[in-house]
Order: C-alpha cells, then structure tokens, then sequence
C-alpha cells in the first residue's frame, strides 16, 4: 500500500498538479461555461453546438509545437520561457474576450474565443513536455497522469462550477474578469519550477527544417502510427458525445446556473479526482492495457446513465437533485479514470527526443473528438431528441476497444528501429483524415456565406471520410495486402 500512495508524494508530481490547474483553467471558459452564458444569451441550440470549433487550435497545436521543441527564448529557459508568455497571452484574451457581448458582435466574440483557445493550446503544448521530461519512471507514469488530470480538474471546479454559481449572482463579464485573474495562478507555479535538463541534440539545432520535420517522421515511420492516431481519436468519442452538450441538456430539463454548477463542476468534479487517482493507483497494479479495456467499456456507459436521468427527473422530481448527484458522481467518476488511461498512454508513446512535438500530436489528435466531431451534437440532438441521442453514444466506444487489440504490436515496434520511409497506405491515410476534418470544421463559414445547404453537403462529406479513416484502421492489420501496401 506505501507503494501506491508513496509514487504520489515527491516534488514532481506537486509541479505536476499545480501545472495541471494551469492547464485545466481555460477550458471550460471555451466550453460549458461559455455554454451557459450563451444559452442565457438565448442563442439557438445549432449556433451553441458549433461553438466547439473554436477549440480548433486544440486540434491543431502540433502544428507550432516544433517551434516550441527547439526553439528557446531569451528569458527563463526552454520551457519555463514558453509558458510564461502562453500564460500572458492567456490572461489578456481573457480579459479582452470579458468585454464583448456575445449578441451585440458574435464575429468578434468567438475571433476572441479563438484567440483564448490559441494561448490555452500552446500553453499544453509546453506543459505536456515538461511533465513529461520529469516524469521518466514507466511505474510512476499512471501516478503522474493521474496528479495532472487531478489539478486540471479541480481548475474546472473554479473556472465550471464556481464561475456558473457566480454567473447568479453578477453578470457574465464579470465572472471572465475574476477567471482571468485567477490564470495568474499559472505564472506564479511557471516562476517558481525549475528548468528540467535538455539532453537532446535538437535542442541545440539551428536548421527549422530539422525541428519541424524529424519529430513527425520518426513517428509516421512506425508501422502503428496511424492505428495509434486513430485509437486516440475515439477512445474517449462515447463520453465526449454524450458530456458534449451537459449545460444545456440540464438547464432544459429545468436545473438553475447554481444547481448545475455545484453538481457537475462541484461534486461531480471531485468524483473526476477520485476516479482519476483510483486510475492512476489501478494503472499500477493491471498495467496500462488491461486498465485501458476495463476503462474504457465503463466510460461508455455515460450516455444510458443520461438516458436514465432524463426520464427519473421527469417520473420522480421530487428527488430531482439525489438523481444528478448520482449520475453525475457516477459518471465523472469513470471518466475520470479514462482519462487517467489515455494520457498515460500519450505519455508512454511520445519519444523523450522530441517530446512537446510528437505530445502535442497526439493531444490534438484526442482534442479532435472534443471540438470537431461533436461540434454538430446539437443539430443532431434537434434531429432525434435526447433520448435517442445519449443511447446512440454508446456504441461509438466500439472502434476504440477493438483498436486496443493492437497494444502488444504498437508497443513491440514503437522501441525498435524506424523503417525508412513512410507507408504509402498511411500517407493516404493522414491525408483523408486532413482533408475530412477541414471538412467538418468548415460548417460556420458556409453558414456565415449564407450557403448552409452547401455547406451541409461538406460536413456530410467530412464525415463520411473520418468514417473511413476508422473502419481503415481496424480493417488494415487483418488484411493480407498489409505488406502490399506498406
């Protein structure tokens, strides 16, 4: 029992935490609290949903992240450098987006949205390296996954439960203008940890060519590249689907700003804590796999557990606040050790050598479930009602289980050798990918142009190619043409 409460313990995993809050912070300002302020600002449910894709540079920060893998400022070192000008930029989107009415200029409030978004990304870029460099014992990689999701949690209590409690009781400008003071926190932690020891060659490169190219070849050139892509993509798509729209769905249901963030991102929030630090302990004991299958098929149960509460609140709603806590504590808590899982699992597959770049790949390529492929969960909820919708979540943890079976083979090859070129078959593969994500992301421009039909017809083409993208991955290891097309 020491063992498993002793990993805990030691200074890295306090860096960990308080970087974790950093991190957690600015997420739910883009996300259900933003939510709620528009729903109070009666914007329509479509026009809510597609809020998610200001998230976009979530999905695409490993596009800068080279830049920030071998590129140091002239203050504070290589890392610390970074994180300290995320954290100022953050701070002042922050309070420049508090100053915008959502309904007065939508245009410029979600440029804002974006720009806040921007500064959260590449603030995880750097911070996902550096915990990552500290943390190099495989034994404490559950325990660190589970210290860093434990203080972005509990920044979400601050910045999704308290800011939806005060949103009662002053205006929604003021609430951004506290969240944006309490981002200093960040700062502060930034000044105060120490630069960990660059051991790479790159580090020390000059040539950009070499920075931004290497760290992606030498991951594409593994056999399980894409499959791990893929894995990392749907994973975590069931909760994510069936969390995508919580704020609203429970105000609907006729839960107040106060009810719902003292639940959700109050006691529902520290269940995510307990579920993630369980996880971590668990990682220890089954090891990475094992945890990740039994994970996983819990955390697909999320969508009947909102099923089950829609119809309690409306047969009972004498018991209206017992049944939330319930589900929510239920949920949260599964999740949380999800999500445990999932990061242990970037961790253990990011290489050491170019570690906030290939990090910030796979993190983008999670971040994709998040913003891109639910950002249409409210005209499908229009389309189908709740009901219908939380129970067809579920099957979408499928794809992700059966790419598990892969583990053992992404394990054997990621410590060998890189081949020497990149696969054909995975070439066209990210390409599809590329090109299907543009797709579904392109929805708000379209309607902007006044050419919503058209633009239906690209996102139905976007999906239609992700679709594939999948079945290509969980097809392609069982195909006899394997080494044809390798």
């Amino acid at each position: 029992m020491n063992r498993y409460i002793s990993v805990f313990t030691n200074m890295r995993m306090l860096r960990t935490l308080l970087l974790g809050f950093s991190s957690g912070l600015p997420l739910l300002l883009i996300g259900s609290t933003m939510q709620a302020w528009l729903t109070d600002e009666k914007l329509d449910l479509g026009t809510i949903g597609l809020f998610a894709l200001v998230g976009l540079p979530y999905t695409m920060k490993f596009l800068w992240a080279p830049l920030m893998d071998f590129k140091a400022l002239p203050f504070l070192g290589l890392r610390r450098g970074w994180m300290a000008v995320c954290q100022i930029g953050l701070f002042a989107a922050t309070i420049v987006l508090a100053t915008i009415s959502p309904t007065g200029d939508l245009p410029l409030f979600c440029l804002m949205a974006i720009l806040v978004a921007f500064f959260s990304a590449s603030q995880d870029i750097v911070v996902d390296a550096y915990r990552t460099e500290i943390i190099v014992d495989k034994d404490e990689l559950g325990a660190g996954a589970a210290v860093y999701i434990t203080g972005y949690r509990i920044a979400t209590i601050v910045s999704g439960g308290i800011a939806l409690i005060l949103a009662d009781h002053m205006s929604w400008q003021n609430v951004y203008f506290l969240m944006a003071g309490v981002n200093l926190v960040g700062l502060v932690t930034i000044l105060f940890s120490p630069e960990p020891p660059i051991t790479r060659k790159l580090a020390k490169s000059t040539k950009f060519k070499d920075g931004v190219v290497l760290p992606f070849i030498e991951f594409f050139q593994r056999h399980g590249a894409m499959e791990i892509l893929i894995f990392i993509m749907v994973y975590k798509l069931s909760t994510l689907m069936a969390t995508s729209l919580t704020t609203v769905f429970l105000k609907e249901i006729g839960y107040s700003n106060t009810m719902i963030g003292a639940i959700t991102k109050g006691v529902g929030l520290f269940a995510t804590i307990a579920g993630t630090l369980v996880g971590g302990s668990l990682i220890l004991k089954f090891k990475l796999k094992r945890s990740l299958w039994i994970f996983g098929i819990l955390q697909a149960m999320v969508g009947v557990t909102f099923f089950i509460l829609n119809h309690l609140v409306t047969s009972m709603p004498d018991y209206r606040e017992a049944w939330l806590i319930i589900v929510i504590c239920t949920d949260q808590f599964f999740m949380g050790m999800g999500t445990a899982a999932l990061t242990g699992f970037m961790m253990n597959f990011a290489n050491k050598q170019f570690t906030a770049t290939q990090y910030a790949l796979l993190t983008s390529v999670m971040a994709v479930s998040r913003v891109v492929l639910i950002a249409h969960a409210g005209k499908i909820v229009e389309l189908i009602g709740w009901n219908t919708f939380f129970l067809a979540t579920v099957p979408l943890a499928i794809p992700g289980l059966l790419l598990l079976s892969r583990f053992d083979h992404w394990e054997t090859v990621s410590t060998q050798a890189p081949k020497t070129k990149i696969p054909k078959f995975d070439l066209a593969l990210l390409s599809l990918f590329i090109v299907s994500l543009i797709c579904l992301s392109s929805d708000p421009i379209f309607a902007w142009a006044g050419a919503k039909e058209a633009g239906a017809k690209v996102v139905l083409v976007g999906a239609c190619g992700v679709i594939l993208v999948v079945l290509a991955g969980l097809v392609r290891p069982y195909t006899s043409f394997r080494s044809k097309l390798a």
